[in-house]
């Protein structure tokens, strides 16, 4: 599982109820993760009942619960391979064709996704959950138009719940809404049962990346820190961390955070991160063999759905400095979606290959929607830069 996932809000226990145990851990037990306990009692009830196909539906919504925590996406294949069996008992029964959707989110398979939700949606035009698919798949596409309604109406049947909030807190991001979307992750992670742990850590990983991208670090810093309080070694709260170990100038120690992010989850984006990092802190070497594995393990999912295609844009615009390759792969993946990220590298690798005019037009696709990113307002810095440089010299 990618980055995007931390893009795509599920705060799962709010959409289907708490599976948690109430026991305390028994002294010298390691304590289950709230997907853990998750996957044992949904194991337990369909023990006790194998023909009851709703268990069925919870224990493949435990599996997709443990993807998340542990990036493992084998997870997702536990998942799938259960909700069959809920398939089997009772045929495209709703709340499986809900779990469905959910796997298709994060297998990045968006307008797959979006097909499903929108016949649900028909079907049960009142259901929370539904809504929130939408909101995803719309915002991962690039439709934002229809994102922020399908967020919106979340809020409007049931106000103040935890997974309309993390999707209106995302939206705002996008429109550059940066202290807006942090109001909305506060209030959903107060909302959180204090058992969720790993919802709550994953609430202040993303407050802890609002706060860098507003430039805070101080604060960035205490929220990323105190998720790895509350869930030791999560993947996506070293991340932050060493995003801002980079932005301090401390390479070496966001070195090692990435290093334990991809021992744990050795996908082609997060080797992406470790090599920039290993480069930035002049290990030329260890930085251009991982560049090296990360660009082939980066071509061999160029192709699918769940790819590492938007790093693999960067590392030849940035790194390889081979344009024609980055807009090839930029092309391919923007026949996919229209977000702003994508839009992004394409009119980078356009940059890259010399044509600044039809970048600035590209980049200026992202700009409209408020996006306050810094990386993409960088690019849009350079290219009119550019644009600028080539204007004065004809007026010459």
């Amino acid at each position: 599982m990618n980055k995007q996932l931390a893009k795509v809000f599920y705060v799962v226990s709010s959409m289907f109820g708490s599976l948690m145990f109430g026991a305390e851990a028994q002294p010298g037990v390691a304590a289950l993760t709230p997907a853990e306990a998750s996957i044992r009692k949904a194991q337990e009830q369909i023990a006790k009942q194998p023909a009851h196909f709703p268990y069925y539906n919870s224990l493949a919504m435990a599996y997709a619960r443990r993807a998340r925590e542990t990036s493992n996406v084998a997870y997702y294949a536990k998942a799938e391979e259960t909700l069959q069996k809920s398939f089997a008992l009772s045929p495209d029964n709703f709340e499986g064709l809900k779990v469905k959707t959910w796997l298709l989110l994060g297998r990045h398979e968006f307008s797959k996704a979006l097909e499903v939700a929108t016949k649900l949606n028909k079907q049960t035009p009142d259901d929370v959950t539904v809504y929130g698919y939408l909101a995803d798949a719309n915002a991962e596409l690039g439709n934002y138009k229809d994102a922020v309604p399908a967020a919106q109406w979340m809020l409007n049947i049931r106000p103040g719940n935890i997974a309309g909030l993390t999707r209106a807190a995302y939206l705002r991001e996008l429109h550059g809404q940066i202290g807006g979307a942090v109001e909305l992750m506060q209030m959903a992670y107060d909302a959180t049962p204090y058992q969720e742990s790993e919802d709550r850590a994953w609430l202040l990983t993303q407050i802890a990346h609002l706060h860098l991208l507003a430039g805070d670090l101080k604060k960035s810093e205490m929220y990323a820190t105190g998720a790895l309080g509350l869930y030791a070694n999560y993947h996506y709260a070293l991340a932050v961390l060493a995003q801002i170990r980079l932005e301090q100038k401390r390479y070496d120690e966001a070195v090692s955070l990435l290093q334990t992010r991809y021992d744990a989850a050795p996908h082609a984006e997060n080797l992406y991160a470790l090599a920039d990092a290993l480069e930035r802190a002049g290990r030329k070497p260890e930085a251009a063999k991982a560049f090296a594995e990360f660009e082939r393990k980066a071509l061999l999912e160029s192709s699918l759905a769940d790819n590492a295609n938007h790093e693999l844009i960067t590392y030849y615009t940035d790194y390889a400095k081979e344009p024609a390759k980055a807009l090839q792969i930029a092309q391919q993946e923007l026949a996919r979606r229209h977000d702003v990220f994508t839009i992004d590298c394409y009119a980078w690798s356009l940059a890259a290959a010399g044509d600044y005019e039809s970048a600035n037009s590209e980049i200026q696709k992202a700009l409209a929607v408020g996006v306050k990113d810094p990386r993409v307002l960088h690019h849009a810095g350079v290219i009119a830069q550019h644009l600028n440089q080539k204007t004065e010299a004809s007026s010459r």
